[in-house]
């Protein structure tokens, strides 16, 4: 039994709310599990429903998220009338001045207006509308947010699902708001997929996966021709394109979760046995031992926002920063009690081999380029300069003339004999908001991006990576990936998204102007373009060519890039702040590891 299972095992009533799939509706039986077409996704979907009068006595099965937590002490079913419920929520949505309060629709759909709000511009009133209107419910109560609302899209695909990634700026704009209510009930109800069971040819992932995404379904109830029940249908990558199991999933969910918890004061949510039950399955599921020899967490291509073969295998920037992040809210968060005592040194030692490996083998700037350019390979020895025997001739041409005199940035990948010198734009920036990078990391990642303006900005915020994969490598890579062509998608696109990561950056290191000026090139186009997921070509002209429009998190990330520039305290929900504890083992380790390194090493 490893440290976190220890932990786990010695919560008494710990795994009350991961009960077996018969105990819970939520997680039912494989007849729910079937794909069907009632859905009730957003509140276009409810209106449509109303029109049809045999539904007026529709009754649904519901069990309240406080139940959850505690089926040991009885089955928690509840049941309420849903069109009441869909009335209230259509009167909810319709009136702009109402809010949705933030202990309300749980115990009853309680309502309070808003408080008043600024002059906003229209851009951003069409926002708040569109996203009021991509809003999913569940039992009469929000739940999320559809990853894109299109009205003309007739093929939505995964589109109409609730993506745990893509909620992440629709939850932070609602937190920010004062709606929390939504983020709540988001947090709670994907708890519970957490335990669904999840199975790909016979084989399950380890316990404590995050879903990618869910959908709410309703369903026929065995019997009766005239009642149904809604029910989560989660995706864990079973249905993926690719089959990749999402590894981000959990590690924003903890993220939020804090977030939550600093923004509404609520500390309640993460103080539950479900929810510290359910970030140590997460934290076991990361913190496993392995075969790697390196503390950055080992996956495949596609398990984070990049989620098609882009060549990001391996240890990826993105998923060491969210990993690096969700470590330290979870260290936050975690109860203090016997049981966790393993889990907590286990994740601190984690933490500090992390943050020396990204500092150190990951930072690129001129001086660290030049370095390399020199290195001598095929170096055996414990104190070997090029400790993964990366070849000079790797340095590609576009980087010599590319880097700057000042400035620098963070590999996107290291593997043995192996660096990917691209620029990734979400682990740098997340770098930041975490402080993995240091203070002048930091400012020079930023210093970087005001110099490479034009290539990483140009006429929409912000470039996914660069540069873009092209000719023979780009078919050898991606697979000649017909969605990844150069300067498109994953590959060099633009996304719009990206614009609140920067926003959260550019304020913690006290240079909102370089935000600033980003939102106000968005600002430009991105409503009249109708809020698109990406954008193509090398300065981002053209809306993607397979972007989907009204895309949730490209409306929610300027939301929120607005909303912080108007209060910009508010950002410190999300950053993370430079550990002291931290920084001293990292300066005690270097001084050790150069008298270790003199030593001779017996087998």
């Amino acid at each position: 039994m490893g440290i976190p299972e220890v932990a786990l095992h010695t919560m008494p009533g710990a795994f009350a709310a991961h009960a077996p799939a018969s105990n819970l509706p939520l997680v039912a039986d494989a007849r729910r599990r079937k794909r069907n077409a009632y859905l009730v996704p957003n509140v276009r979907a409810l209106q449509g429903l109303l029109k049809f009068p045999r539904l007026r006595s529709v009754r649904r099965q519901c069990q309240r998220i406080d139940d959850l937590a505690r089926v040991t002490e009885g089955n928690g079913n509840w049941v309420k009338d849903a069109m009441n419920n869909a009335s209230q929520v259509l009167d909810d949505v319709g009136v702009a001045d109402q809010a949705v309060s933030g202990n309300g629709g749980l115990n009853g759909n309680t309502v309070k207006p808003a408080p008043q709000r600024r002059k906003t511009s229209s851009v951003e009133d069409e926002a708040w509308e569109l996203l009021q209107e991509s809003m999913v419910y569940y039992c009469g109560s929000p739940v999320g947010t559809i990853a894109a609302n299109d009205p003309n899209d007739s093929d939505p695909v995964n589109y109409d699902q609730v993506f745990i990634r893509d909620f992440i700026p629709s939850g932070i704009a609602f937190l920010l708001k004062g709606e929390y209510e939504i983020v709540r009930n988001f947090i709670l109800h994907t708890l519970q997929l957490q335990s669904w069971e999840k199975t790909m040819d016979c084989h399950s992932p380890g316990q404590g996966l995050m879903p990618a995404s869910f959908k709410v379904r309703t369903i026929p109830l065995d019997g009766d021709e005239d009642a149904t029940e809604e029910v989560l249908d989660p995706d864990f990558g079973e249905a993926a394109i690719g089959r990749v199991a999402p590894v981000d999933s959990g590690l924003w969910w903890i993220i939020l979760l804090r977030a939550y918890g600093k923004c509404s004061g609520d500390l309640s949510v993460q103080e539950r046995i479900d929810v510290q039950t359910g970030m140590k399955m997460i934290l076991k599921l990361c913190l496993a031992d392995g075969f790697d020899m390196f503390p950055t967490l080992l996956v495949t291509d596609g398990s984070c926002m990049i989620d098609r073969r882009m060549g990001i295998h391996g240890h990826p920037l993105e998923i060491q920063a969210l990993f690096y992040s969700a470590l330290l809210c979870a260290r936050e968060m975690l109860t203090p009690e016997d049981g966790s005592a393993d889990l907590i040194r286990a994740l601190n030692n984690r933490l500090i081999a992390l943050s020396f490996h990204i500092r150190e083998y990951y930072w690129l700037d001129m001086q660290k380029l030049n370095e390399i350019y020199r290195y001598k390979t095929e170096e055996y020895s414990y104190d070997a300069v090029n400790k993964f025997n990366i070849y000079p001739d790797q340095i590609p041409p576009w980087l010599v003339e590319w880097i700057p005199p000042k400035g620098g940035y963070f590999i996107g990948n290291l593997q043995p004999a192996h660096m990917d010198f691209r620029f990734f734009s979400l682990g740098n920036l997340w770098s930041i908001v975490s402080s993995l990078a240091t203070t002048h990391q930091s400012h020079a990642i930023l210093d970087l991006i005001e110099s490479k303006w034009s290539d990483l900005v140009a006429e929409m915020p912000l470039k996914i990576c660069y540069p873009a994969l092209e000719n023979q490598e780009w078919k050898i890579i991606t697979g000649s990936d017909p969605k990844n062509t150069p300067w498109s998608y994953h590959n060099g696109g633009s996304w719009p998204t990206l614009l609140w990561q920067l926003t959260v950056a550019c304020i913690k290191m006290n240079r909102p102007e370089l935000a600033a000026k980003a939102i106000e090139i968005a600002e430009r186009r991105i409503a009249t373009d109708k809020w698109p997921e990406y954008y193509d070509t090398k300065r981002a002209r053209f809306i993607g060519k397979q972007s989907r429009l009204y895309q949730t998190w490209s409306i929610a990330g300027f939301l929120v890039a607005k909303l912080l520039m108007e209060k910009p305290d508010a950002a410190r929900i999300l950053w993370n702040d430079e550990d002291a504890k931290i920084l001293n083992a990292l300066s005690t380790n270097r001084k050790r590891g150069k008298k270790v390194l003199k030593k001779t090493y017996i087998v």
